[in-house]
C-alpha cells in the first residue's frame, strides 16, 4: 500500500463491486430453466470481454456467442437484444459514495462494461450523477487489466496514481492498478472494503 496520508480519489469498479448482476432472476423472468441459463451462460461467458471491448460490432459479438452452442442461437438473439433487468444496483452504492464525498474524496469509476448494458440497464447506473467522473471500457475501446485504461483515467481528470485507491472484485485488475503506483482494494463485501478504505485514509 502506498502512503495514506494522501489519499484523495476512490476509483470503483462497477460490476461486481456498486452492481450485481442478476443471472438467475433475468432469465427465469425471461421464462427460461437453469437449463436452459447454463446453456446461455456458458455460450456468452468467453466472448463477454469483447462486448466490453467494443471493437468488433456488438451483434457480430453475438453472433462469436451463439457458433458456441447454435441451437441457443433463437433465444441468445431475443436476450441481447433487450438487456434490461440482467444488472441491478446495490442499495449501498449511493450513500456509500455519498459518504466517501462528505469526507472530501474524489470519487471515480473505472469498469470493463458493454455500451449495451450502459443504455438497457441505465437504472443500474444510478450512482453516476454521484460520482465525480469516470471511463467504461466501451468509450476507450480497451479493459482491465491492461494497465492502459487505468492511464486514461488519471490522464483524464489530472489525477495522481499515489493519491488514488482503486476498488475491484477481481484480483488482477487490482493488482495491474498497484503496478502503476495506486492503492488497491480486492472488494469481497462492502463492509470489509470500507474497514481497508478507513486504514487507508487514516
Amino acid at each position: 500500500m502506498n502512503d495514506n496520508s494522501q489519499l484523495k480519489n476512490v476509483i470503483f469498479d462497477i460490476g461486481g463491486v456498486l452492481v450485481y448482476v442478476r443471472n438467475r432472476d433475468f432469465f427465469a423472468n425471461r421464462g427460461y430453466d437453469e437449463e436452459t441459463a447454463v446453456r446461455i451462460r456458458k455460450a456468452y461467458v468467453r466472448d463477454w470481454p469483447e462486448l466490453d471491448r467494443n471493437v468488433i460490432p456488438y451483434w457480430d459479438v453475438v453472433e462469436m456467442m451463439i457458433k458456441r452452442d447454435p441451437e441457443m442461437g433463437d433465444v441468445m438473439r431475443e436476450i441481447f437484444s433487450d438487456m434490461n433487468g440482467f444488472a441491478r444496483m446495490h442499495e449501498y452504492a449511493v450513500p456509500w459514495i455519498k459518504e466517501l464525498k462528505a469526507k472530501g474524496l474524489n470519487v471515480y469509476y473505472l469498469s470493463n462494461w458493454p455500451e449495451k448494458l450502459r443504455t438497457d440497464c441505465a437504472d443500474a447506473l444510478g450512482f453516476l450523477s454521484f460520482t465525480d467522473g469516470g471511463v467504461f471500457s466501451y468509450e476507450e475501446k480497451l479493459i482491465k487489466p491492461d494497465p492502459e485504461i487505468y492511464r486514461r483515467l488519471l490522464a483524464k481528470y489530472g489525477l495522481k496514481a499515489e493519491e488514488s485507491v482503486f476498488i475491484d472484485d477481481l484480483p488482477g485488475n487490482v493488482r495491474a492498478a498497484e503496478g502503476l503506483g495506486l492503492s488497491g482494494v480486492i472488494f469481497t463485501d462492502r463492509d470489509s472494503a470500507d474497514a481497508q478504505l478507513k486504514e487507508l485514509i487514516g
